[in-house]
């Protein structure tokens, strides 16, 4: 009887742990988490016009190049360097067929016919051409400009210059070189009406030894003050050999930081931070706003913190002169008896503000055969500023290159 009553109550609880196991809600299986979406990459290809290492417009270039893949983490980025004007389009199909690549940014004035073909040819493929004129429905333009640099540089120049005769290192006649050119000598001659700008051509925007001869031939001239556009520190580098002979050789540097390769003998420059532009220009294309690229020019001055007086990042005047230009004094029509340094950031915080405070290219201007080509008063338009000044203003003692 007791064996049976055990197994009695063996079976009941069996029966009620089932009972209890059946309503015990079941948890639901818990879903697979869901896979990270994967970004789609843009592969952007560079044309460069000289060695990435040449510390000037390509180097500043291939700079704003890396700081667009440090801010895209999508951007993918090949480069092709020292590639000659007017051979752009051979290097263009290799991007296109064989890296596969989105967009092209084409770094210099001389690519831009070469660009317009490449753009026709691939109409599937976004083109930015540099500092050019022509665009069509997948082919924009883009400048980081520097004239308003190049006006405060002149100021500087044609103050400190003894000989009056101020040197101009230059690559091609070109509307580019004409600009920049031009607002230099017009800012000399706020401060100096009797100096004057001397040119030497060289044809070569990458060439050391060019600009070296060409320096050298503008200080053996009475040249006191050298100014340049070509790729290199070259020029810096000569006017620094001559301080230390002890005979005062200024310079002004270009595009990038150059103060190193002249300490003593640089005064002050232009520098161009290019990657904002670069990261504007690939997110414009990666949020689709470049269905029609035919009125694209993004073009940045002073005002959009892209262009800076210096020649080297944070100094916008080499600390050794500073005081040298706060005891130079000049009567200004704006300003009174005021420093040339005070002069100088006085117009730098004009500009700044835009170019209808303060622009270089208000006229009377006259080309230096005495023609008017800036009315008084009014201001020259952007479109002849890119496209059409193929002249020199009428402080230049060089004639213009035949």
């Amino acid at each position: 009887m007791k064996r049976m009553l055990l197994i009695i109550i063996a079976v009941m609880f069996i029966a009620s742990m089932a009972f209890i196991t059946g309503c015990k809600k079941e948890e639901p299986a818990k879903p697979a988490a869901a896979a990270a979406p994967v970004e789609e990459k843009v592969k952007a290809g560079f044309i460069f016009i000289g060695p990435a290492g040449d510390f000037g417009w390509t180097y500043a270039h291939d700079q704003g190049r890396l700081y667009a893949e440090k801010e895209l983490p999508w951007l993918e980025t090949v480069v092709v360097e020292s590639v000659p004007e007017g051979d752009a389009v051979r290097f263009i199909d290799r991007l296109v067929q064989e890296q596969k690549v989105d967009v092209i940014f084409t770094t210099s004035f001389g690519y831009m016919e070469e660009t317009v073909k490449a753009a026709e040819k691939y109409p599937d493929v976004k083109f930015f051409h540099c500092s050019g004129f022509k665009r069509s429905a997948n082919m924009g333009t883009y400048m980081g400009d520097m004239f308003q640099i190049y006006y405060l540089n002149g100021l500087l120049a044609g103050s400190i210059t003894k000989s009056d005769k101020i040197g101009y290192v230059a690559a091609f006649p070109i509307p580019e070189l004409f600009r920049h050119m031009n607002a230099f000598a017009l800012g000399i001659k706020e401060v100096n009406p009797d100096a004057e700008v001397n040119v030497k051509w060289t044809y070569a925007w990458y060439g050391p030894d060019k600009a070296r001869e060409a320096a050298e031939s503008l200080v053996a001239e009475g040249c006191d003050v050298l100014a340049f556009t070509e790729d290199t520190p070259t020029v810096i580098e000569v006017a620094q050999e001559y301080q230390d002979k002890g005979k005062d050789i200024y310079a002004f540097s270009h595009y990038s930081p150059m103060q190193a390769y002249g300490p003593d003998a640089v005064i002050s420059g232009q520098l161009t931070d290019w990657g904002p532009l670069y990261v504007q220009m690939l997110e414009d294309y990666k949020a689709g706003k470049l269905n029609d690229m035919s009125d694209y020019d993004l073009l940045w001055l002073m005002k959009d913190n892209v262009v800076e007086l210096g020649a080297e990042w944070g100094n916008k005047i080499n600390p050794k002169y500073v005081d040298t230009f706060k005891g130079i004094m000049t009567d200004s029509a704006d300003f009174g008896n005021i420093s040339i340094y005070d002069l100088v950031m006085k117009r730098y915080d004009q500009m700044k503000q835009g170019r209808d405070v303060f622009d270089p290219f208000v006229g009377p201007i006259y080309d230096q055969d005495g023609n008017e080509t800036v009315a008084d008063g009014e201001m020259a338009n952007i479109g002849n500023l890119f496209a059409e000044m193929m002249y020199q203003v009428d402080n230049f003692a060089s004639p213009l290159p035949q």
